[in-house]
C-alpha cells in the first residue's frame, strides 16, 4: 500500500475519510445543496510559499503565473500584485504569465494548465476559479483542483501555489456573515489536504457592503463579456453617499475600487508569507480522488484527424488565428462537410474551441451513436474561447469520435438574448456563415492511433 510521504500525513488521512463520507451523504450525482461551508477567513497560511519567497529574498528571477477566469483577466489584482512584488523586491526581475481566461473555471484550468502555464516554468502559480466555479459539483472541482496541484507539482516540486478566492454580488452577504460560498469551501479542502495557502479577497469588500460602506453594484446596465472589454474605469470611486463603488455588474470590479481591495487582502497574506522562506520540495503523496484530473492531457489537432473542407488559419495569417494563437494554434476553420476524427482510451474528452456569430450545428458521433450541438450562445455577437464537451464519465476504454459540420441553418437571433439581437442587424455578415473552429482536443486518457 502507498503511503503518503507528506508529513500531513495524519491530516491527509483525515481529509481523505472525510471526502469518502462527504460522497456518500451528497450521493453520486452530487445534489450539492447541502455542502458543508467553511468559515469565511481572509487568510490561510498553511504552508506558506517558501521557495517563492526565498527566491525574491535572494534577488533571483521569478516568474508568476495567474491561472483564472474574467476577474484575473481584468487589469486589476493581477497587474497590482505584480507591480507590488516588482516594488517589494527590486533586486530580482518579476515577470508573469497571464493566462487567464473569462468565463471558464478549474475544469478546463486543469486542461490547459501545461500549455498556459507549466511550459513556462513558474515559480508561484495563483489559481483562481471560484466565481466560475459556483454551479460545478464538488466532486468534479476536486478532480480539477486537485489535479492542478499534482500536474503542477509533478512538473516541477519547486512551484508554489495559493489559491486565491473573488465574490459576486450573488454571494457577498453570505460572506460577511461568515461562511465561503460552495465553490469555494470545496477548494479550501483540497488546500487543507496539500497544504497550500488561500486568500478571500473579497472578505473585506463584503464587510465594507455590509456595514454600508460600500456597493457591490450599480444601476448601469452591462453586457457580459470578458478579457479586455471588462477594463471599464470608475467615473466615481464612490457614489453621492461617498460609498464606494465595487463594480458595474457586481462582479467584475473596477480597478480603482473593487480590485484594490482585493489587491490590498492579498498584499496583506502576502506580508505574512515573506516571513517564511524554509525552502522544501513539494510532495504529492496520496490523492484525495484516484480519478482527479492529474493525467489531463491538450492534444493538437492535426491534418490526418481532419477530412473535408477546411482551412489552417494560422498558415493563412488570419485575424482570428493571431487573436488566438496562445491558446490554439494551430486554428482550423471547419467548414459544412468537413469532419474531425479520432481515437482515445480514457474516461473524458473535451474539443478547445471557439464560440462566434459565425457558428454552426455540430453531428457529434461516440461510439456510432450520434446526437446534434448548436455552437452558439446569448452571448456570440463576438468570438470566444470555450469547450465542447463530448464525452464524460465514460468507462476507461477505447472510443472512437467523429463530429461532423453541418449544413444546416437556424435561426441565430433566437440564440441571442434579447439584448443582443440589434446586432444582426447592424452586422448581418458575421452571422451568415455557418462553420466551425477548433485546434486542440483534451482528453482524460491516451490517444490510440487508427487501424492500419
Amino acid at each position: 500500500m502507498k503511503q503518503n510521504p507528506s508529513p500531513r500525513f495524519a491530516k491527509s488521512l483525515f481529509c481523505s475519510i472525510a471526502f469518502g463520507l462527504l460522497s456518500i451523504v451528497t450521493g453520486a450525482q452530487g445534489a450539492e445543496a447541502d455542502y458543508p461551508l467553511v468559515d469565511a477567513v481572509e487568510f490561510t497560511p498553511r504552508d506558506g510559499l517558501p521557495n517563492f519567497f526565498q527566491k525574491l529574498e535572494d534577488g533571483e528571477p521569478v516568474t508568476i503565473a495567474y491561472l483564472g477566469g474574467s476577474i484575473t483577466a481584468q487589469s486589476g489584482w493581477r497587474v497590482q500584485s505584480l507591480e507590488w512584488f516588482r516594488e517589494q523586491f527590486p533586486k530580482s526581475k518579476v515577470d508573469q504569465i497571464h493566462a487567464a481566461i473569462g468565463g471558464t473555471g478549474s475544469t478546463l484550468g486543469v486542461f490547459r494548465l501545461e500549455n498556459d502555464a507549466l511550459n513556462q516554468k513558474p515559480d508561484l502559480l495563483f489559481v483562481e476559479f471560484a466565481v466560475n466555479d459556483a454551479g460545478t459539483p464538488p466532486d468534479r472541482i476536486v478532480k480539477a483542483m486537485e489535479g492542478i496541484v499534482r500536474k503542477t507539482w509533478k512538473a516541477s516540486p519547486e512551484t508554489d501555489i495559493c489559491f486565491v478566492y473573488t465574490m459576486t454580488f450573488r454571494d457577498s452577504k453570505q460572506l460577511a456573515n461568515g461562511k465561503m460560498k460552495r465553490s469555494a469551501s470545496v477548494m479550501e479542502s483540497v488546500a487543507d489536504y496539500y497544504g497550500i495557502p488561500s486568500v478571500h479577497m473579497g472578505l473585506e469588500a463584503a464587510k465594507l457592503e455590509k456595514d454600508g460602506k460600500l456597493v457591490m453594484k450599480t444601476t448601469a446596465p452591462m453586457t457580459q463579456v470578458s478579457g479586455d472589454e471588462l477594463n471599464e474605469s470608475a467615473e466615481l470611486a464612490t457614489d453621492d453617499e461617498g460609498r464606494i463603488i465595487f463594480s458595474k455588474d457586481g462582479v467584475h470590479p473596477y480597478p480603482e475600487t473593487g480590485h484594490v481591495l482585493y489587491t490590498q487582502a492579498l498584499i496583506r497574506a502576502m506580508e505574512e508569507l515573506r516571513e517564511n522562506t524554509e525552502v522544501s520540495p513539494h510532495e504529492i503523496g496520496t490523492p484525495i480522488r484516484e480519478d482527479n484530473f492529474e493525467d489531463a492531457q491538450q492534444i493538437t489537432i492535426t491534418e490526418e484527424m481532419l477530412d473535408g473542407p477546411y482551412e489552417n488559419l494560422s498558415e493563412m495569417g488570419d485575424p482570428l488565428a493571431k487573436r488566438f494563437g496562445s491558446r490554439l494554434n494551430p486554428l482550423y476553420r471547419l467548414n459544412p462537410g468537413a469532419t474531425l476524427s479520432f481515437r482515445f482510451k480514457g474516461s473524458k474528452a473535451m474539443v478547445y474551441d471557439l464560440l462566434g456569430p459565425d457558428a454552426a450545428v455540430l453531428e457529434i458521433t461516440i461510439d456510432g451513436q450520434s446526437k446534434e450541438k448548436t455552437r452558439m450562445d446569448g452571448y456570440c455577437t463576438y468570438s470566444r474561447l470555450s469547450t465542447l464537451g463530448i464525452a464524460d464519465g465514460i468507462d476507461d476504454s477505447e472510443h472512437e469520435f467523429t463530429i461532423r459540420v453541418l449544413d444546416e441553418e437556424f435561426d441565430k437571433s433566437q440564440v441571442l438574448f434579447e439584448r443582443n439581437r440589434d446586432d444582426i442587424e447592424k452586422s448581418p455578415e458575421k452571422y451568415e456563415p455557418n462553420r466551425w473552429h477548433t485546434g486542440s482536443i483534451f482528453i482524460v486518457g491516451e490517444m490510440v492511433e487508427d487501424p492500419q
